[in-house]
């Protein structure tokens, strides 16, 4: 016999109820300038007509994605803080889990368009104004966006039918899929098979086109003869080289790394770094190596 629960609790950060305030401000000012700095990449490549071009078009795709990312995690924790209740029903908990994991697998495939738009601009560059029209953008954005929630659709509706039946502690600062798995007394091997099919098939090739086109880009760049060509393509290639780097290399610490009892606290700190801080980080990683993104800032 088992007893069913319908909420469970997320342990966070801290039990200590004096460090709440300071953890609320500080995620609460992370919370604020992700929305500020991505919402303004997005008002600044819609209003300024110098950067209607497909790179900035992915850019403000990838904006709105990293603003939803951390809406879905970071309210929640925040709530947590202020009215040190850290309950989640079973089935907000699916919900903020679904949300996540959607939107990472269309970062995955945004990050690949982004890749392969400055693989065509430098190594194919008397292509790209054929290929990269807008409409071809259009599409592009669209795909990668509804690939993601196609993916996570399956997902979400067979957790929704499974039980859960304890513990009630999730050693985590939101729903993730593993600590969620360990509350349910259903057969979850199926579900984890699932799971794990899925998520190679929206990480391995979409991290090894965008290695590839990243490797190409590189090579490119070193064939240029002259100094300042080689930087201002760089210039243009630099941000999304650093964006890559970080982000993967996060999402290899966090889900590639044996879960270990040593592990376990580096496993949450990167996590943090994964779904808090990257999101904070791109935006300002475009502005401050982005010369139009600057003068754009500037204009405004």
């Amino acid at each position: 016999n088992h007893s069913f629960i319908t909420e469970v609790i997320l342990l966070g950060f801290s039990s200590r109820p004096g460090l709440h305030v300071p953890l609320f401000l500080l995620f609460l000012m992370i919370y604020m300038m992700t929305m500020a700095a991505n919402i303004s990449i997005i008002v600044l490549v819609a209003a300024d007509r110098h950067l209607h071009t497909p790179m900035y078009f992915f850019l403000g795709n990838l904006s709105c994605l990293e603003a939803c990312y951390s809406s879905t995690i970071l309210p929640r924790l925040l709530a947590s803080f202020l009215t040190a209740d850290r309950a989640i029903s079973i089935l907000c908990c699916i919900l903020q889990f679904s949300c996540f994991g959607s939107l990472t697998g269309s970062e995955c495939c945004l990050l690949v368009v982004m890749s392969f738009d400055r693989y065509m601009a430098i190594c194919r560059p008397l292509h790209y104004a054929a290929l990269m029209r807008t409409r071809s953008c259009l599409q592009l954005a669209a795909a990668s966006w509804i690939s993601g929630f196609l993916a996570m659709a399956a997902n979400a509706f067979w957790l929704s039918g499974m039980v859960f039946c304890g513990p009630t502690d999730l050693d985590h600062f939101f729903c993730d899929f593993t600590p969620l798995l360990t509350l349910s007394c259903s057969d979850t091997s199926l579900m984890a098979l699932l799971t794990l099919l899925l998520s190679a098939l929206f990480t391995l090739p979409p991290f090894l086109l965008t290695l590839t086109s990243c490797l190409c880009i590189i090579a490119a760049i070193r064939r240029i003869p002259s100094s300042a060509g080689r930087h201002k393509a760089f210039s243009t290639c630099s941000p999304l080289l650093i964006m890559v780097t970080l982000y993967y290399g996060t999402v290899t610490f966090v889900y590639v790394l044996p879960d270990t009892e040593m592990l376990g606290p580096l496993n949450k700190l990167f996590s943090l770094f994964y779904r808090v801080f990257t999101p904070l980080a791109n935006p300002l990683i475009y502005s401050l190596r982005n010369r139009e993104v600057r003068e754009s800032l500037r204009s405004a």
